[in-house]
C-alpha cells in the first residue's frame, strides 16, 4: 500500500494544525459558522442530528493495522466505542464532540490518515475495487492510478468549490467491483490492441433523486493524459453545472440535459489543454512518476507464488485457478467441520498468486448495525490482519473488511481466529451481508431509520440453512433519497420517506450495480406505494417467499425476477398491506 513520504506527513500534519486554529476561532467566537462551515466540512466534518460526524477517507479502501488500531483508540477514547464503515472507503464517528474535533485529526495524522475532501462540494475519496492487485481477472493494478488521482484532486485549487460533491471510481479488472456506472466519472483501466495502457472514461453516473447511469465519453485516454481529461471533465462541469437548486446540481443532470454537447465541449476542453502545453502546463503523468508511486505497491516482503498445498488439515476449496489437492478435497468433504467449509465458500475468494486467497471478514451480524464495528472488533481485526494478511486490510464496498495476503495453508487457522473474535459469518452476498446507511438514528437528513429494518431482517433470516436456500441476493437500505446506502442498486431497495412526520419506506426491484452476478447497472423499480414501518419487514419476506415458490432450480433471485417481471412480487407486497389495514380496521 502507499507509503507517505515526508511531504505527505507534513502536508496531513499541517493540515490537522490549521484546522486545530480553525476549530479554536469558531469555539472563541472569532470565526462565524458560515466562514467555519465550509472549512470542517472540507476536513470531514457535519453536524448530524444529534452531535457532530466526522468522516475519515480511507483511500481506495487500503488500510495497515497501525492505522486500524488508531481507529480503535480515537472510537473509545473520543466517541462511543464504534465507528461505521461506508461503501466510499470511509470510516465514519458519529459522537465526537466538537470541542475534540482538532484531538481527532491530530490522532488521524499520527498514523498518516485524514478526513480532507470527505465532504463538500469537491472531488471526493477515490474508490476502486476491494480486490485490487490480487484480483485473478485484474488487467491492471488501478492503486498506483488511484494515488495519482487523489494527490492531483487533494485541495486542487480550481475544484475546491464545485456545484455539489464530485465522486470517482476506478476499476482494472473484466468485472466491475467498485459500481463505476453508479459515479460521477467512472474509469475502467484497459490494455488495447498493441498492449497500450489507458482508460475508459464514464461520465454522469448517480443516484439520489434521479438515479442515472454514467454514459461512455471516451473509450480510450492513454494513462499519461488521464488527469487532463479529468480536468476537462470537471472544468466543464464547474464552468455550467446548476448553482442555484441542490437536487439539479450533480453532472449526471448536466449530462443530461445537454448530451452531446457536455461532451462536446468536454473534448474541445481537453483538446485545448493538450495543444497549449508548450511549457508542460498540462498535467501530464510521466513515467517517472507513475513508477514512483507504483513502488509503494509491490508485493510485501515474503510474499511470492507458493506450492500447492498437501497439508489436508489446511483444506483449499475449489476456484477458477488452482482446483483442490485430492487429499484435501476429501477432508472437505467427510471430515471439515461444515461451518468451515461453509465458510470457506462465502468468505474465500480467488487471488492473482497461487498459493494465496483473500478473504472477508463479517462485519455483518445481530445487534450491530451493518458496517459497524467497535473499538474492540477494531483491535481484533488489526490482530488477525498481522497474523495472516501482513498487516494490511481493505474496506469493501459491501461494508466489511478483507485481508488480501492470505496463504492457502492458514486458512483453517484464520477461520478459527475470526470465528472467535465474531467475523466468521459465512453470509458473504446473501440477504444478511446488506448494504445500510446510518439512516435516521444519525444521519439529519435521513427521513426514516435503516438500522431497526436491517436488524429486523437479519434476525427474520438468522437461519443459515435458509440464507443458503435463498442464496445469492442484494439488499440495500437508505434512510433517505440521498441513497448512502444504494438502494437504488439493490435487487432489493428500500428507501426511507416521510409522511406527515411518520417513517414510510418504498420497495425497490431489479436493481444492479454493474457487477457480473448481477448483470448491466441498472436502477431498481419501485413496486407500489410506500409501506409503513411496521410492514415494511413482511413485505421483502413476502418478496422472498415469492421467489422461492416461483424460481426455477438453480435460478437466483435476480434471475426469477427478470424473468417474471416485477408483477407476482408486487402483488406478494401489497398482501401485506392488503392485512394490516384489515387488522387494523
Amino acid at each position: 500500500m502507499y507509503q507517505y513520504t515526508d511531504f505527505d506527513r507534513q502536508f496531513v500534519r499541517a493540515r490537522a494544525a490549521q484546522f486545530r486554529d480553525q476549530l479554536e476561532r469558531n469555539l472563541k467566537g472569532e470565526l462565524g459558522e458560515d466562514e467555519f462551515r465550509p472549512l470542517r466540512l472540507q476536513n470531514g466534518w457535519y453536524v448530524q442530528r444529534h452531535a457532530p460526524m466526522l468522516r475519515v477517507a480511507v483511500p481506495y479502501g487500503e488500510l495497515n493495522s497501525a492505522q486500524l488500531r488508531q481507529l480503535a483508540v480515537i472510537a473509545r477514547q473520543l466517541d462511543r466505542g464504534y465507528g461505521h464503515f461506508t461503501t466510499r472507503h470511509n470510516l465514519q464517528y458519529n459522537w465526537i464532540p466538537l470541542t475534540q474535533a482538532a484531538d481527532a485529526m491530530d490522532l488521524l495524522a499520527a498514523v498518516d490518515m485524514h478526513g480532507i475532501q470527505t465532504s463538500g462540494n469537491c472531488i471526493r475519496n477515490i474508490t476502486c475495487d476491494a480486490l485490487a492487485g490480487i484480483a485473478p481477472d485484474e488487467i491492471v493494478d488501478p492503486r498506483p492510478y488511484c494515488e495519482i488521482l487523489r494527490q492531483w484532486s487533494t485541495l486542487h485549487p480550481e475544484f475546491a468549490f464545485l456545484p455539489r460533491k464530485f465522486k470517482i471510481a476506478m476499476m482494472g479488472a473484466a468485472e466491475d467491483r467498485a459500481a463505476t456506472l453508479w459515479h460521477d466519472i467512472g474509469l475502467h483501466l484497459l490494455k488495447n490492441a498493441a498492449g497500450e495502457v489507458g482508460f475508459k472514461v464514464f461520465v454522469g453516473g448517480g443516484m439520489g433523486r434521479t438515479p442515472v447511469i454514467a454514459s461512455p465519453i471516451n473509450d480510450f485516454v492513454p494513462w499519461q493524459q488521464i488527469l487532463v481529461f479529468i480536468e476537462a471533465v470537471v472544468r466543464v462541469y464547474n464552468r455550467y453545472g446548476r448553482r442555484d437548486n441542490a437536487y439539479k446540481a450533480r453532472i449526471k443532470i448536466l449530462v443530461k440535459a445537454e448530451g452531446q454537447k457536455f461532451f462536446d465541449a468536454v473534448n474541445a476542453e481537453f483538446a485545448a489543454i493538450l495543444n497549449r502545453d508548450i511549457d508542460g502546463g498540462a498535467h501530464l503523468v510521466t513515467q517517472a512518476e507513475l513508477d514512483r508511486v507504483s513502488a509503494s505497491f509491490v508485493l510485501p516482503a515474503g510474499i511470492g507464488a507458493l506450492p500447492a498445498p498437501t497439508d489436508s488439515h489446511d483444506p483449499v476449496g475449489p476456484d477458477a485457478t488452482n482446483g483442490v489437492a485430492p487429499a484435501d478435497a476429501h477432508w472437505m468433504e467427510q471430515e471439515a467441520p461444515v461451518a468451515y467449509r461453509r465458510w470457506r465458500e462465502r468468505n474465500v475468494d480467488g487471488h492473482r498468486l497461487p498459493g494465496y486467497r483473500a478473504v472477508t471478514l463479517s462485519l455483518k451480524r445481530a445487534g450491530q448495525a451493518p458496517g459497524d464495528a467497535t473499538d474492540v472488533q477494531m483491535e481484533l481485526a488489526a490482530a488477525i490482519a498481522e497474523r495472516f494478511s501482513h498487516g494490511e486490510l481493505r474496506v469493501t464496498h459491501e461494508q466489511n473488511l478483507l485481508l488480501p495476503w492470505v496463504r492457502e495453508s492458514d486458512l483453517f487457522a484464520l477461520w478459527q481466529a475470526a470465528k472467535a473474535a465474531g467475523f466468521a459469518s459465512p453470509n458473504i452476498g446473501f440477504i444478511t451481508d446488506m448494504i445500510a446507511c446510518p439512516g435516521g438514528d444519525f444521519c439529519a437528513l435521513a427521513n426514516a431509520r435503516s438500522i431497526p429494518l436491517a436488524e429486523q431482517i437479519t434476525e427474520r433470516f438468522a437461519d443459515l440453512d435458509e440464507q443458503y436456500d435463498i442464496g445469492d441476493i442484494d439488499l440495500h437500505i437508505s434512510g433517505c433519497i440521498n441513497s448512502c446506502g444504494h438502494h437504488h442498486s439493490g435487487h432489493i431497495g428500500v428507501l426511507g420517506v416521510d409522511k406527515d412526520g411518520a417513517e414510510w419506506y418504498q420497495l425497490t426491484l431489479g436493481g444492479s450495480d454493474g457487477s457480473t452476478a448481477s448483470g448491466a447497472a441498472v436502477a431498481g423499480k419501485v413496486i407500489g406505494p410506500s409501506f409503513a414501518a411496521d410492514e415494511i419487514a413482511d413485505a421483502i419476506e413476502a418478496v422472498i417467499a415469492t421467489y422461492r415458490r416461483e424460481r426455477k432450480a438453480g435460478e437466483r433471485f435476480i434471475d426469477s425476477l427478470r424473468r417474471l417481471g416485477t408483477a407476482p412480487f408486487r402483488s406478494a407486497a401489497d398482501a401485506v398491506r392488503l392485512a394490516t389495514a384489515v387488522a387494523h380496521a
